[in-house]
This record gives structure tokens, sequence and C-alpha cells, in this order.
């Protein structure tokens, strides 16, 4: 087993024990610490950038050999402008308010007896992921932002390049307070199963994969578990849509990164603006080179020319995540029609409607059941980074918080503590009793 990138480290177990041991320590350091090891591991990145991206090149060369996906391949994929992207996320992260210590209610129960509610870390999370490498960055400084330890499972396709990444991060805080058998790294399938019943150590598991993976984490841990599988993204074009606008957001949903959980995949068309949009976005679409596939509807308002270019709909394309440049595409009757389609298909990831009409925007964004619902705007802003986290460790689509985009507010959690001058509560019950005071301070 290896999590340290070197062989014959210890037993899973005891690096869990190790992790959770470094993670106690780093959640009463203050915040002028994290944020000086989260620069040390800037800095330790980018030093080790040519390293990084050389074992990205060798994952990447290894994965096409072994036939791996295009959509999978692109997450895969970090050249140094990527890298330096993301180092320069790290480094926000860095700026943002220390989550740890904030108190959320200051109360007096009654004179000299008082409750505060004070955000702490979750503990230790575990974290596994396919391809992706840079998640392993993003994760690591989001941990230590949030007082928490990780462990880190990345897909086999991306072994190479998480090993070099993790390396650095290790090296970064080998110079800090924070001990770096905080972040941790897990190499092997095996060590999947059996992190998964690691609930004395491990506080929360965030899967990022397939949907059959989701599920199969759910299935087999009593670990709590945050995430999502699909990212089935919706925009629907009104009858009261400018047009102008409508055709660039469609297209920047679907084509500006086509292998995201957060681009479009079922473009949904106001039957009464389609003989006008539907050619033109069409026409458009394909010039980005997207595959359009056409439900019956759709097709009679396009010539014969476009449509032996265009695929037909199936039932399965509307609940199919392509994360690749092909677009399903249905005409409704009404934003009624649409919301249930969405409601009924989606993935609560996020949707989005483009529309002139402000009591239609707010029928839509009120009652579709998503985590991300916007109005005349690119499905393409939902996430951690463009919403100010820094950076986000996955996208969650449950229905209990943290929902959405997951940065360092979802990995922490809070405790009550309550000081007295030698208060009993029997001074406050039976026929005597003393009421509260309950005053806010």
């Amino acid at each position: 087993m290896t999590t340290t990138v070197e062989i014959g480290t210890p037993s899973l177990v005891t690096i869990a024990q190790k992790t959770r041991a470094g993670a106690r320590k780093l959640g009463v350091l203050s915040q002028e610490a994290k944020n000086e090891a989260i620069e040390a591991i800037a800095k330790a990145l980018e030093a080790a950038a040519e390293q990084i991206v050389a074992a990205n090149a060798a994952d990447c060369e290894a994965a096409e050999a072994e036939g791996i996906s295009k959509p999978l391949y692109n997450r895969l994929k970090m050249d140094e402008t990527k890298l330096n992207a993301t180092i320069a996320g790290v480094r926000d992260v860095g700026k943002l308010p220390d989550p740890v210590g904030a108190v959320q209610i200051h109360r007096e129960l009654d004179e000299g007896l008082i409750l505060q509610r004070i955000t702490c870390p979750l503990g230790v999370l575990a974290v596994i992921f396919e391809a992706r490498p840079e998640a392993a960055i993003q994760i690591s400084a989001l941990a230590i932002k949030s007082g928490n330890g990780v462990i880190l499972k990345g897909g086999k396709e991306a072994l190479r390049s998480c090993t070099e990444i993790v390396k650095a991060i290790r090296q970064g805080l080998a110079q800090t307070q924070v001990d770096p058998e905080v972040v941790q790294l897990l190499t092997t399938r095996e060590e999947t199963r059996e992190l998964l019943e690691l609930d004395e150590y491990v506080d929360l598991i965030i899967p990022r994969g397939s949907n059959s993976f989701v599920r199969f984490v759910q299935e087999n841990t009593r670990i709590p578990v945050l995430g999502h599988a699909e990212g089935i993204c919706h925009v629907y074009v009104d009858k009261a849509a400018d047009l102008e606008k409508a055709q660039p957001i469609a297209i920047d949903a679907k084509t500006q990164y086509p292998a995201a959980c957060n681009a479009l995949e079922t473009l949904l068309v106001h039957e009464a603006i389609a003989p006008e949009f539907l050619p033109r976005v069409v026409a458009a679409l394909q010039e980005m080179k997207v595959e359009v596939r056409l439900d019956d509807k759709s097709r009679q308002f396009l010539g014969d020319d476009v449509l032996a270019s265009c695929q037909t709909a199936e039932e399965s394309d509307w609940s199919t995540e392509y994360s690749d440049l092909i677009l399903a595409i249905k005409v409704v009757e009404s934003s009624t029609a649409a919301i249930a389609h969405i409601n009924s298909y989606g993935s609560k990831h996020t949707e989005a409607i483009v529309t002139e009409d402000a009591t239609t925007a707010e029928e839509f964004l009120g009652q579709v059941d998503a985590a991300g619902v916007f109005h005349n705007c690119s499905t393409r802003f939902s996430d951690g980074f463009r919403y100010g986290f820094g950076a986000e460790v996955g996208i969650s689509t449950q229905q209990m918080p943290p929902r959405g985009p997951v940065g360092l507010e979802g990995l922490v959690t809070y405790k009550y503590k309550v000081t007295g001058k030698g208060h009993i509560a029997a001074t406050y019950s039976g026929k005597n009793a003393k009421p509260f005071t309950h005053r806010d301070l």
C-alpha cells in the first residue's frame, strides 16, 4: 500500500489514524498558520511544475493507449496553463475568510450562563475521484483552510499526476506548522473498499465519478456521503426570450467545456419561437462540431439539408449525460411543460431559463428542483471558483445542505459551547423555576 508516495508504507488504518491525529492539531491552528501552509503548497507546486506536467503527459499517453473516452481524457489532461490556473486557485483559497471559529449564535441563557454556537472542522475527509488531477490540489487547499485532514483516492488513469502533486503538497507542508500527514494519497482499488469501512476515522466521503460509482459508495459505507453523480443540465428558451441572448447562452453552455458536469445536455425550446430560433441555433451548434439530436417536433422547423446531418432523439437521450459535443433538443408547448421535463429527467444539478418575462422566470426558478437555477446566463457558471469559493471539493445535488458547489462552508460543522458560573438545571425547573432570559448578545 502507498500513501506517501513511498513503497512499503503502513496499513490504511494506521494511515487514517495519523491523518486524524494531524487533523486535530490542524483544527486549532490560527488563520495565519493555515494561510502560510496554503502559500507553501502553492510554491511547492510551482517548483514541481515540470515533474507534474511530465507525469500528466505520461498518464495521458497511457490512458490513450488503453482507449480512454474523450470526455475522461479531457478531464485528465493538465498542461502548464491548467496547472498554473489551479495554483492560482490555491492562493485564492488562502485569501478567503477562515471558516473555523465563527460564532453563529451568542446568547445569554441567564445572567452568567452564556451559549455560543461555533464553527469547527469536520475532521477527516475522504475524496474519491476519477481523472481530474487538479482536484487533488483544490481539495487539499480547501481541507487545510477548513482545518480538515484529507485522504485522496484518484483514478488509476491519473496515478502518476496525483503522485507528483501530493508529493509536492506534502513537501510544502513540511516547511510549516501543518503536519504533512493531514494529506494522504491512496493508489490501489483495494484501498477504496477498505476506506469505506473506516467510519471510526473518516467523517465524510466525497465521491466524484459515475452515477454507478456514487451509488456503490453510498451503499457500501456507514460514513456520511456527499456528492453528485450525473450532471444532466438544461437550458429552456422561453417564448419571451431575447434570441440574441439565448443563442450565445446555449452555445456557451454546451461547447465552452463539454466534459464539465455543468455543461448543457438538453436544450428545451418553446414552440412559439422554435421556427425562428431552431434553424439559427442548430446551424451555430453544427459550426461548433456539435452532434444534434432532435425530437419529432423539432424536426418540423428545419430543412431537409439540416435534418440529414442530425439524429433523431431517443427516450434515453433525455436522461443521458454526454459530457461531449452532443446535444439533445426538444420543443415544448409551455414553460410548465419545460419545468415538468426538467423535474422528470434532470439530475438536480443546474438548470437555466432564458426569458424577458419576470413572472415566468420566477416560476421557473421557484419550481425547478435543482441545486442551481439560473436566469439569462450559462449553466457553466455553476462552479465553486466562479462563485468566489476559491475552489470546490465537488458539487452536491442532494436535498440537504450543503448543496451545489461545496467550498469551505460545506467542510465545517459546529459545536455548542456553554459557559456558566456554577449554574444547575434544577434552578430552572419545578414550582419556583427561574425563567431563562434568552437574550442575544
